[in-house]
């Protein structure tokens, strides 16, 4: 009987894990998929790496982005670390299709937690993995929010699971699975998970009053809060990491109040509304998530027999340039919507929308109203600047939510809750007690209407919208005929995806319909709407993610190539930064592989660097530049190659000033740099004029000068004849970095908005700074005692129990 119990899951794993092979089979081949954020964070993590197999332990800082940051916002292996131990175990495939079958692992315990059938909770399973969103992310590389989105299946189970009444088992599951949703380090889809659960939570609240069962809800919400609290202490080393970095980092309140124009800055305790709403999703773009090119799929988007292409020939024949013509079809974009960038349309499937609604006609209780609710709540507030009053009321008050970018993303609420009620639609249709005649009602209308609607968009839809962007009357103003010719492949696009959606519409309604009318039987039913499902979904999505993303795992471990210039730049063995302008210098982890850049790739800066890029270095202030000892400055000539420039007059590692200019703000000191010699004076804070004296005796044989790099430990020997204050060409971080003169603490003081001083007293002595970070052992002290609680409560739970049942009268 037991046997039989897990027959279903071992089928599960079984294709689970085929599919997630056979979509990315180039890993049986030993290849590896090409991610640009991951090639990115190859860079930026080099010498954490590096550092990591010469010591056997972890820095937890590096110097090579950002002229340097904690590794904590890079990459970190924090001590004690189990419940990676237990992902690893989950994650047994080779990447990516690990992160696809965790995908589809999750949803299926999800969907039998739910009680539905296990040939339905495949299918689901499928659906769900496979839309366009959740593979598009792992082309791109945003590989921990694609980690953290399968975990979110597994949270909610346990959740449910509680609610339930099974609650040692809801309580493990919650524990476990929000510590692994911890563990994928993507702090933003946790944030959106805990909108579903509210959302979850009120419904279950509004039943609770209804039944008069307050009591058995106000203990289920202790057990999962006891559980939440396990899995946070489980994961307090990073947590607490993370915090203590945030508070410094552009996702806090910043200390200006001016912009680098001169004007008055906006105050905000967390990302500018702007940057969050930057990327935000149209309302008529919400039609991808059921036509997939809706607003034209992509910027490089194929078209077949495509009417720019014939057009732009046919111009070069009557004369346009060549190359004017190929730059013209490279930035021509087939997407025609606001975003800045799309790498492919959030597709769910048109067979799932189908389902969804479906589902509004035939599930009844609280799951309905849960998952409609939040999946219309994602979808508005994914609309961002396009639904600015509800956005803006968010982002002022809120907690946490104007601490992340991109709102459109927050649509992974509905990637998981439109493909979970439309099973559970299914469900009722297929096994549920709903009468023939209800169910074919329900039947007709959801075809007339989502049916209708791609029909409504197959025939008319090239007449109800313009598919125009401003771009392209620019360039219509300057080759006349353009215009039409993009407009053509637009409504090409949209025609023939419509005309998709539809065909697979009204074959899942057939399907439904000839099941209904007792002419297929069930499980032809279930397989027939799989197979329909795998098509559709797994033809949009290779798409934008298919074999060519993949290469040779060398390639992928090892993505960049010194250049002649890099080359000639390592020749120099001593400590330097190089500013790289070829490049975005704040989106380039290559520069920061091979060097210390003062440039790197991570979207959460130290935000008083961030600050001091607008303000000055974006502008090439050279006093900026030669304070942080920018030594090589990497550009290009007139014939567009790479070249080289020696900045001799770079400030060095340490220097010693003969001026202190004490300022009483940040918008003062950021301001006093446009004129500073850093070289003979410092902007400090009026703050430490009570310990710091105005001007310092020149002493020219004074010298100061590095005698030890490694990422967490600097060493230099200082001479001199009177006292000195000392500039260090190292950011300032007061969260660990400590100093030491002849092994004795010394204050470190912030300087020149980012860097670190030191009084140093007349005479020679050693100067040390050490990264010694106390969150680290205090978060490892939290971590064991919270791996204690998750072991010893689940067994003292389980005896006490059984003890109980022994006491119960027979």
């Amino acid at each position: 009987m037991q046997i039989k119990k897990v027959i279903p899951y071992i089928i599960a794993i079984l294709i689970f894990t085929i599919v997630s092979l056979t979509y990315f089979s180039p890993v049986l081949e030993g290849k590896k998929i090409k991610q640009s954020d991951i090639t990115q964070f190859i860079g930026s993590s080099k010498e954490i790496v590096d550092f990591r197999k010469q010591h056997g332990e972890e820095p937890y800082w590096t110097n090579t982005s950002f002229g340097g940051m904690p590794s904590y916002a890079v990459s970190t292996y924090y001590p004690n670390n189990f419940i990676k131990k237990i992902d690893s175990v989950l994650r047994f495939l080779p990447r990516p299709a690990d992160y696809l079958f965790l995908y589809f692992f999750g949803f299926f315990i999800l969907l039998t937690v739910l009680k539905v059938d296990w040939k339905l909770a495949i299918f689901g399973a499928l659906g769900f993995g496979l839309s366009t969103y959740l593979i598009i992310i792992l082309g791109v590389g945003h590989n921990a929010k694609a980690h953290a989105i399968a975990y979110m299946p597994l949270v909610l189970s346990g959740i449910l699971l509680v609610f339930q009444k099974k609650q040692l088992l809801g309580f493990i599951v919650t524990a476990v699975a929000m510590s692994l949703e911890l563990a994928a380090s993507h702090i933003q889809m946790t944030y959106y998970l805990m909108f579903i659960v509210l959302i979850f939570g009120i419904v279950q609240l509004i039943e609770s009053v209804k039944k008069n069962e307050l009591k058995i809800f106000a203990k289920s919400i202790s057990i999962l809060i006891a559980a939440v609290v396990i899995a946070i202490g489980t994961n307090a080393t990073s947590l607490l990491a993370t915090k203590e970095y945030a508070k410094h980092s552009t996702r806090s309140q910043s200390e200006l109040t001016i912009t680098p124009d001169g004007s008055e800055k906006a105050v905000t305790s967390g990302l500018s509304s702007d940057y969050i709403t930057e990327y935000s999703y149209g309302k008529l773009e919400t039609f991808n998530l059921f036509i997939p090119r809706f607003m034209g799929g992509t910027t490089h988007e194929p078209v077949e027999n495509s009417e720019l292409l014939s057009f732009l020939q046919d111009a070069i024949k009557k004369g346009l340039d060549v190359g004017d013509a190929q730059y013209l079809m490279q930035i021509s974009s087939m997407y025609w919507g606001d975003q800045p960038i799309v790498a492919a349309p959030a597709y769910i499937g048109s067979i799932f929308i189908f389902l969804f609604v479906l589902a509004l006609f035939v599930v009844k209780g609280k799951y309905k109203y849960w998952l409609l609710a939040a999946t219309i709540f994602s979808i508005l507030m994914s609309w961002g600047k396009n639904n600015a009053l509800l956005t803006d009321f968010f982002i002022n008050y809120v907690p946490l939510y104007n601490k992340f970018r991109a709102v459109s993303s927050i649509q992974v609420i509905a990637e998981l809750c439109i493909p979970l009620l439309a099973v559970l639609g299914l469900k009722e249709l297929v096994f549920g007690e709903i009468t023939k005649e209800k169910s074919l009602k329900a039947l007709k209308n959801t075809t007339m209407i989502v049916g209708g609607f791609a029909l409504l968009f197959v025939l008319l839809g090239t007449n109800l919208f313009d598919f125009v962007t401003p771009i392209d009357e620019q360039i219509d103003e300057q080759i006349s005929g353009y215009l039409d010719a993009i407009v053509a492949d637009r409504q090409t696009l949209f025609f023939n995806d419509s005309l998709r959606s539809f065909v697979f519409v009204m074959a899942a309604a057939g399907l439904l319909w000839a099941y209904l009318k007792g002419q297929i039987k069930q499980i032809i039913l279930v397989g027939s709407l799989t197979v329909l499902v795998l098509i559709d979904l797994v033809n949009v999505d290779k798409g934008y993610v298919n074999d060519d993303y993949f290469t040779s795992a060398r390639k992928v471990s090892r993505p960049f190539t010194a250049s002649k210039v890099d080359k000639q730049i390592l020749k120099d063995k001593s400590h330097y930064r190089v500013a790289n302008f070829n490049s975005n210098l704040m989106a380039d982890g290559r520069t920061s592989y091979f060097h210390k850049s003062i440039g790197g790739y991570h979207a959460a800066k130290l935000g008083r660097y961030q600050e001091l890029y607008d303000f000055h270095i974006s502008k090439s202030n050279l006093q900026v530049l030669n304070m942080l000892n920018v030594k090589y400055v990497i550009g290009a000539n007139d014939k567009g190659e790479e070249v080289v420039d020696l900045n001799a007059n770079a400030n060095g590692n340490a220097w010693f000033i003969q001026n202190v200019k004490f300022v009483n703000s940040a918008d003062e000191e950021i301001k006093v740099l446009d004129s500073l010699n850093t070289k003979t004076a410092v902007v400090v804070s009026s703050s430490f004029a009570s310990e710091i004296k105005n001007k310092y005796q020149q002493d020219s044989t004074a010298t100061i000068s590095l005698t030890h790099y490694q990422a967490n430990e600097l060493k230099y020997e200082s001479s001199s004849n009177e006292n000195q204050f000392a500039v260090f060409s190292e950011i300032y971080y007061k969260e660990g970095w400590n100093a030491y003169v002849d092994g004795e603490s010394a204050k470190i003081y912030q300087v020149d908005y980012v860097l670190r001083g030191l009084e140093i007293p007349a005479g020679k002595h050693s100067i040390e700074f050490k990264f010694e970070p106390t969150v680290i052992k205090k978060g490892n002290t939290i971590t064991l005692l919270s791996y204690a609680f998750l072991l010893l409560i689940p067994i003292g739970w389980f005896l006490i129990d059984r003890r109980k049942k022994k006491d119960e009268p027979s």
